[in-house]
């Protein structure tokens, strides 16, 4: 599939489930018909859910313990 601005090759990428193809030329984003609306669903979704705790404080004169951080979706 070429580009319809700049007519380079475009590539297609899997976002949550949602097909989006982006030029490698101009770097324009092309969606499909409710993919917008799809990516928007998602995204807020996201943002929704609880950001993770805090860790607490180093107490001085004792090193940090190390923290697992959960992967980003």
């Amino acid at each position: 599939m070429q580009c319809p601005k700049c007519h380079a090759a475009m590539h297609t990428y899997n976002r949550n489930g949602v097909q989006i193809e982006q030029c490698s030329g101009c770097r324009g984003i092309f969606l499909d018909y409710g993919e917008l609306e799809s990516l928007t669903r998602l995204e807020s979704q996201w943002v929704q859910q609880a950001p993770p705790p805090v860790p607490p404080a180093p107490q001085p004169g004792y090193p940090a313990a190390p923290q697992a951080y959960p992967a980003a979706p």
